[in-house]
């Protein structure tokens, strides 16, 4: 009956595809020192979305409209970095502001996972939280299962969604037969099982609208980490079939339109000018399975990488008045800068433990002159140091990696899913996550590669550069020491550990 309620309250919002009205375009960006002390805070985080997926980014296929607009009215960032190219890792980045390498925190969770995000770390939610903001999650949380690593219980004040992914269930390719139900969470406890996954981008714009009309009078942190396009991917009917270029795109239209309702009742709440709506991927695409998820082009590879197609993604931020409109930057940031901007704004400290963010506050809002925090950045996939970045230069230590097969996956399967048989799926290493998600193992030689003059990092110029490469290789040193290396047999001297249920 709640449900039924909620949807009824929503007729408004329709499932027209439809586009939110127009929003008058912003005022010139003033200068960076002039932030609201309180201001409300909407991350919107799609999953598995490829940097070239938006129009904005260079899709030909997807039409996406509002988010384009979006980004007309704000600031589009070319060389945003996630700190993993995988779900709960990179997710533990963005909520803490460190490597995923210092909270512990590694590759994706499932549903037989006893580890999560540990108690003791300070995350986003809980900043807010404590600094007087009304907080909610509504989505794909991640970051563990069991009851002490749920939403609520981690800064939280309202959770609807799902604990990991949605092919932990009756719709993954080859173990549906071993998989629980996928649970439906409302706060602390399950409501629904195995859901119309058709539904979730719907129900997930519904909950977002409610919030914001609920809270505009006080300020509030509003987490959109939504489900799709992650496979299995479903899109509502009334998207279903509405593209020309088959369900993904259609998928990718809903999200768009859920982008529009959100800035809607942003401006229909009167609380547009002190409302920072952040869009971005949590990384790269699925690409094994073909004409089921994104492209990364012109970058290469994607998802489970340390390749750009892997850890760059799309990152747009509109506050009128305050990001300035129309602006595309090329400055190099990441998902763990987030935190310690938000806690600048807030006048708190991040954490009492060491984070590896940086504030971007005036990068961010488009002070003069700004540049990127970064003299590197370090690039991990699961426990190995793989890559390093610095200016137009990146750096791949030799390392193997994987790489879709010649034949892409089709329709929900990915590439070679008829091998994927549950004994092989048990290997460990990266002969196992390959065989799990349908790629063959490559090998990468140490590479030097200028992204600026080759962004899809194809031709090796490190014999010509020998001076960056010493400098790139020196660089990682002191990380790879903290946080540990599996290419180099190196343990880590400070990571912390993820907590454990019982």
């Amino acid at each position: 009956m709640r449900l039924l309620c909620l949807s009824l309250l929503f007729s408004s919002l329709s499932f027209a595809q439809e586009a939110a009205p127009v929003v008058p375009a912003p005022a010139e960006a003033p200068p960076a020192e002039a932030v609201l002390a309180k201001p409300n805070v909407i991350l919107i985080m799609v999953d598995d979305l490829g940097y070239s997926d938006l129009g904005c980014y260079g899709s030909k296929t997807i039409r996406t409209p509002n988010i384009d607009r979006m980004a007309a009215e704000g600031s589009r960032f070319t060389s945003y970095y996630v700190a993993q190219a995988v779900c709960s890792a990179s997710r533990a980045a963005l909520m803490t502001g460190c490597y995923p390498n210092r909270v512990g925190m590694q590759g994706a969770l499932n549903h037989t996972s006893k580890e999560g995000i540990h108690p003791d770390e300070f995350l986003m939610p809980e900043m807010f939280k404590q600094n007087g903001y009304a907080t909610a999650i509504f989505g794909k949380w991640h970051l563990g299962t069991a009851d002490m690593f749920n939403p609520i219980k981690n800064g939280f004040d309202e959770f609807w969604g799902i604990p990991y992914s949605n092919d932990n269930s009756k719709y993954h390719p080859s173990l549906a037969a071993e998989m629980p139900p996928l649970p439906v969470y409302e706060n602390e406890k399950v409501v629904e099982t195995d859901p119309d996954q058709s539904q979730f981008t719907r129900r997930i714009t519904e909950k977002a609208v409610s919030f914001i009309r609920r809270h505009e009078k006080q300020p509030f942190f509003l987490y959109v980490p939504h489900i799709m396009p992650h496979v299995p991917i479903f899109a509502s009917e009334r998207f279903k079939g509405k593209s020309p270029h088959g369900l993904y795109a259609d998928v990718g239209e809903e999200l768009d339109w859920s982008v529009s309702m959100i800035l809607a009742a942003v401006q229909q709440a009167g609380v547009e000018e002190n409302t920072l709506v952040l869009f971005m991927s949590d990384n790269g695409p699925f690409l094994s399975y073909g004409n089921h998820a994104g492209t990364a082009a012109p970058l290469r590879e994607g998802k489970l990488t340390s390749y750009d197609g892997g850890v760059r993604v799309p990152f747009i931020a509109r506050w009128p008045g305050k990001v300035p409109a129309g602006r595309v930057s090329d400055e190099v940031l990441t998902e763990m800068d987030l935190m310690p901007t938000f806690s600048q704004w807030l006048g708190v400290k991040p954490a009492d433990k060491k984070i590896d963010g940086r504030n971007v506050n005036d990068l961010l809002l488009g002070k003069e002159g700004a540049k990127s925090p970064y003299e590197s950045l370090i690039i991990y996939a699961g426990s190995e140091l793989q890559s390093i970045r610095s200016g137009e230069w990146k750096l791949h230590f030799a390392h193997p990696y994987i790489t879709p097969h010649d034949t892409p996956g089709r329709d929900g399967k990915p590439a070679n899913w008829e091998n994927m048989k549950p004994a092989a799926i048990t290997q460990s290493g990266i002969e196992g996550i390959a065989t799990r998600h349908g790629y063959k193992v490559a090998q990468q030689a140490l590479a030097l590669y200028n992204l600026k003059d080759d962004i899809g990092e194809t031709t090796d110029v490190s014999a010509a550069h020998p001076d960056v490469v010493e400098r790139l290789k020196k660089l990682a040193e002191p990380v790879r020491e903290e946080l540990g290396d599996n290419l180099t047999h190196t343990s880590a001297t400070a990571a912390r550990p993820l907590g454990r249920a019982d």
